[in-house]
């Protein structure tokens, strides 16, 4: 298995949330992604870099709101995320870090 160093560059970050800890007991993790990444970017990139079989991608595009800090208008950045569902028996802990 070849590394492609472009597969570090679609995946940001795991997402520990609390509704990301509960999809993990259904074999779900949640990944930040890049905006222009692809269903199949993301799912190459989690099978070589986890060295996992990868099921399933569904991709969440979050827009950022507009927040107001100390009477000051800002906006948050949008933000894609990737919630993949791995085979049976397939773990990925993201607690560890990469």
């Amino acid at each position: 298995m070849s590394m492609d160093p472009r597969h570090y560059d679609v995946i940001i970050s795991p997402v520990i949330t609390e509704k990301a800890t509960i999809l993990s007991e259904q074999n779900k993790v949640v990944f930040k992604v890049r905006k222009d990444a692809t269903k199949p970017q993301i799912k190459a990139a989690v099978e070589k870099l986890f060295d996992v079989k990868v099921k399933g991608v569904n991709t969440i595009l979050t827009e950022g709101k507009i927040k107001v800090f100390k009477g000051r208008l800002g906006q948050r950045s949008d933000v894609k995320k990737a919630i993949v569902t791995l085979e049976e028996g397939q773990k990925i802990d993201v607690t560890t870090g990469l």
